[in-house]
């Protein structure tokens, strides 16, 4: 099939190169990219993706235009200032190439209706800001088998990386890179830190160019790979990401299960909710009588624990079981490598408020290489 010839003219300069041609062209008119965060990276990432001629393309975000967005946030003008982001994106976007289909969704993403909104699309490139929702829409690709184009930035550096995308039989996600979130007494924004202006634009186009690779097979994505950028001295390095056996075991593995995890809470948990333990504390508590000791793994993980008496019941079966708990009695409680446990942990003091609990840092892997 051909082009009209209004259409040809609109990408003809893209259409001469010999690795998209034509059939590359279709194919973006054919594809789907949901962006979610019409920020900083969203709006270089979404004027590009819409100049290319990707054929459908969807926005989550329910903030609206703040003056200080507006140093970095291209798509916006003084005019829109208290003005859903979304909904003048997609205005913005059917004016730079009013033949792209838009969708909005000025709606918070959450793990009630991230499955329903991703499921849409035939790719995601992450914009957000916080941990929370980059841990939420790496899970939910992970569970669609969607490629997810990642990208951050702070102060004067930026990263960039395609997850969930296979590379020579090799595929990893954002927790193979990041299996634990960062303590949030630790974390600092642009907010308080800052970023240069024209960094996000860079970074995004960047992810834009990643989602037209893979959409079209041009080239070669950065699956498995993490690009690094710092615009102050204008180093550029790439880091290699191998697959952790712990990410998978971390990721919900059913929708219902999804849409259970709370994020906000994992990645913004109090340490004084519980109190992490190494493998000599362990051993002394699990020495008293009096101490309760619980397995919250799935029941076919190894290795089997035979060391000690303890309760076994799967993380995804603790709130119908939380009855087997004394909450009179300290309580230890451990999985594979300390991050299941650590949401055990908040679960049960939420819920039925045990005297002392304790996670075991590590896990149980740990605590057997060290006896």
């Amino acid at each position: 099939m051909m082009y009209p010839d209004h259409k040809t003219q609109r990408y003809q300069k893209q259409i001469f190169l010999k690795e998209l041609g034509e059939q590359g062209q279709q194919l973006l008119s054919r594809g789907s990219v949901l962006v979610v965060g019409a920020g900083g990276l969203g709006c270089p990432a979404l004027q590009y993706l819409a100049v290319a001629g990707v054929g459908r393309i969807g926005i989550v975000d329910f903030d609206v235009v703040d003056e200080s967005n507006l140093h970095r946030q291209v798509l916006y003008t003084m005019e829109d200032i208290g003005k859903l982001k979304a909904k003048v994106a997609e205005i913005r976007i059917k004016a730079l190439n009013p033949e792209v289909e838009v969708e909005i969704f000025c709606e918070k993403i959450g793990p009630e209706n991230a499955l329903s909104i991703l499921s849409r699309f035939d790719l995601v490139l992450d914009g957000s800001d916080n941990f929370p929702t980059r841990y939420l829409i790496n899970d939910a690709c992970v569970l669609l088998n969607k490629p997810l184009i990642y990208g951050s930035v702070f102060r004067f550096e930026g990263q960039l990386s395609v997850f969930n995308l296979p590379d020579q039989g090799v595929k990893t996600n954002y927790r193979d890179l990041f299996p634990e979130p960062p303590d949030p007494s630790e974390v600092v924004g642009c907010n308080e830190a800052g970023v240069l202006g024209v960094l996000p634009g860079i970074i995004g186009t960047m992810q834009a160019t990643e989602a037209i690779k893979i959409i079209t097979g041009a080239g070669k994505p950065l699956a498995n790979r993490l690009l690094c950028y710092n615009a102050l001295n204008n180093f550029v390095y790439e880091l290699e990401i191998s697959p952790l056996e712990s990410s998978g075991l971390q990721i919900p593995q059913t929708a219902e299960d999804f849409q259970k995890m709370n994020y906000e809470w994992f990645c913004n948990r109090l340490v004084s909710e519980y109190k992490d333990i190494d493998g000599a504390a362990f051993d002394q508590l699990r020495s008293s009588q009096t101490t309760q000791i619980i397995d919250v793994r799935n029941l076919h993980e190894t290795p089997r624990v035979t060391e000690f008496e303890h309760l076994r019941i799967p993380l995804s079966e603790l709130g119908e079981n939380l009855h087997q708990i004394d909450p009179a009695r300290p309580l230890v409680i451990f999985c594979q490598t300390g991050v299941r446990s650590i949401m055990a942990a908040h679960l049960i003091t939420e819920k039925i408020g045990v005297r002392t609990v304790y996670n075991l840092k590590g896990g149980i892997i740990k605590w057997k290489t060290q006896r």
